[in-house]
């Protein structure tokens, strides 16, 4: 078994706790998760830590897949106090949680800011009140806001997490959404291309012309303006897609929009891209071998799935381009040297 030294353990609690329906959501297609049992919880964890290096220096227990501060106050103190036990022990480095902006209030920054909290996750979605109106979503953009300066003030850090494509949004509300996650006081960032699934309202909406799904290239496009901003304000982006799982292929599950196994590489490539051919345009290249350095370890996003960023680079420049790695580049920046 191989061992692993940085990852999450999921303890997924679908829908538990969110009495609302958006018209996109169908937690369990999303997590594979159909039921929750408080009784499982421990199992899980004991298993996923065989997995790990036994440091617990890079892991964290992470409750998603619903509405973590909205549900039964008693089972939600119990939970947390199952995983501030094994913080406790050494075994894992702090807890994780996903939860709506409505659900956060001082009773609940009184209750989770006496935890070991790396992070708070919310479902911000957008930050246009018309598209969470048109998504069913239930809250508003004064909820996140409010939710937002709530954390901050309690010192709990927090990461945004945005969905492209949602009904009637448009690009600029998805980048203009990224930009207040920013301007808000997020530590980090998750984008999700809205994808279909089946017996969801968004389906519906779908088969009846209410709601025309991204392609993956309209994905693509749209992640990457997102992608652009959190880069540019030193925001990390932890996640973009849905995690790979059997309900965005099944034909029982899945109904429509970008289902590509690789869409979080096929958008930081399409970045690199633009990155790269700015930088070209800059320097007025006219050489036969163009060398661009990226940073450590980014090599194989720069050059593109099947090497599309390349072949597109010397198309543009009628000349050979590598790759090399310089460690002193930030992320997404780039170097062109002759």
């Amino acid at each position: 078994m191989k061992v692993r030294s940085h990852a999450n353990i999921p303890v997924f609690i679908p829908h538990l706790g969110c009495p609302n329906q958006c018209v996109f959501c169908d937690q369990r297609a999303i997590s594979g998760v159909c039921e929750f049992s408080e009784e499982d919880v421990t199992r899980r964890i004991e298993e996923a830590l065989h997995t790990l290096d036994g440091s617990g220096k890079e892991c964290e227990i992470a409750f998603f897949g619903g509405s973590f501060t909205g549900i039964d106050r008693a089972l939600m103190i119990r939970l947390l106090d199952l995983a501030e036990s094994y913080v406790q022990s050494g075994k894992v480095l702090g807890i994780r949680m996903s939860t709506r902006p409505d659900y956060i209030d001082d009773e609940i920054i009184d209750i989770i800011g006496g935890y070991t909290l790396t992070e708070v996750e919310l479902g911000v979605q957008s930050m246009t009140d018309r598209v969470l109106a048109s998504s069913k979503r239930g809250h508003t953009v004064s909820d996140t806001v409010l939710a937002c300066k709530k954390l901050k003030t309690a010192g709990i850090p927090f990461v945004g997490q945005m969905m492209i494509g949602l009904p009637a949004s448009a690009a600029e509300d998805e980048i203009y959404c990224a930009e207040r996650i920013c301007e808000l006081g997020a530590v980090g960032s998750r984008i999700y291309p809205t994808v279909v699934f089946r017996r969801t309202e968004l389906q519906k909406m779908s088969e009846c012309g209410n709601y025309t799904p991204l392609s993956t290239e309209e994905a693509v496009c749209r992640s990457v303006n997102a992608l652009e901003v959190f880069v540019s304000h030193g925001v990390k982006c932890l996640r973009i897609g849905l995690c790979e799982s059997e309900a965005l292929h099944s034909e029982e599950k899945y109904y429509a929009g970008p289902s590509h196994p690789a869409i979080g590489e096929l958008v930081r490539g399409e970045l690199y891209f633009r990155r790269i051919k700015n930088a070209l345009e800059n320097s007025e290249v006219t050489a036969k071998t163009i060398t661009v350095e990226v940073p450590s370890g980014d090599i194989s996003a720069a050059v593109g799935i099947k090497k599309k960023n390349r072949l597109r680079l010397e198309e543009l420049t009628g000349g050979k381009v590598k790759f090399t790695e310089n460690n002193l580049l930030e992320p997404y920046s780039v170097r062109i040297t002759l």
